[in-house]
């Protein structure tokens, strides 16, 4: 049986999380050997007290930063406490079903990719919301060249080691896609489902996403231009 280690970055979303868990139990248990990573990014809800009221299994494990850090940081330290070489990264809003872990995966395996990612083509999210993601999506795959319409679907899986050569800064999980791509790896991208934010709220504006998207997509430019030299 196949193994894979489920990384998990929350911010305050002890309204999800918990629901998010056990779909993701009931979807893998008779499908793979796993463990699931909860790296808990200084959330300021009532997270980590419903955490200590409960009783999980031993293949969930949660982690605390001191302080909010940041997404890339919280997936790349999930990936370096992971005792897999399969990573799948998800979200904690439960915005993408469980069950697409399943598709991605039988897709990884059976075609020797480094890194197959999810697309969101039917998305549910304000008008605003992905009218924004659209155009940020359009502008960075004319520039990167990545061969994906949507980078930001946190639905993925990858190689572990793979994953753990790419140069790390704030920011790279939005370009994944890219840094894989452009250091050697073969991708793949898939349809996925979405479902609507029912709980909760999404942590970042979208003026927000747009100034770190343009700081960040400077960096993979110098990156990628570095490795075609």
């Amino acid at each position: 049986m196949k193994s894979l280690s489920i990384i998990i970055p929350i911010y305050n979303e002890a309204e999800n999380i918990f629901s998010l868990i056990s779909e993701i139990e009931i979807i893998l248990k008779d499908n793979f050997n796993y463990e699931i990573i909860i790296i808990d990014d200084g959330s300021s809800d009532k997270t980590q007290e419903m955490f200590k009221k409960n009783t999980y299994d031993s293949n969930l494990s949660i982690y605390l930063n001191k302080s909010n850090l940041g997404q890339s940081y919280s997936i790349n330290k999930g990936i370096k406490l992971s005792k897999f070489d399969n990573i799948v990264t998800l979200d904690g809003d439960g915005q993408n079903p469980p069950k697409d872990i399943l598709k991605i995966a039988k897709i990884f395996f059976s075609n020797k990719y480094e890194l197959v990612g999810g697309l969101r083509l039917k998305r549910k999210d304000s008008i605003v919301k992905k009218l924004s993601s659209k155009i940020a999506n359009s502008i960075r795959s004319f520039i990167l060249q990545d061969k994906c319409l949507d980078t930001g679907c946190s639905l993925k899986i990858f190689d572990k080691k793979f994953f753990l050569k790419l140069p790390y800064f704030d920011g790279m999980h939005r370009f994944l896609p890219a840094l894989f791509l452009n250091y050697g790896a073969k991708t793949f991208y898939i349809e996925v489902d979405h479902r609507p934010r029912t709980k909760g709220k999404s942590k970042y504006g979208t003026f927000d996403r747009l100034i770190r998207g343009i700081k960040d997509l400077i960096k993979v430019i110098y990156l990628i231009t570095g490795t075609r030299k």
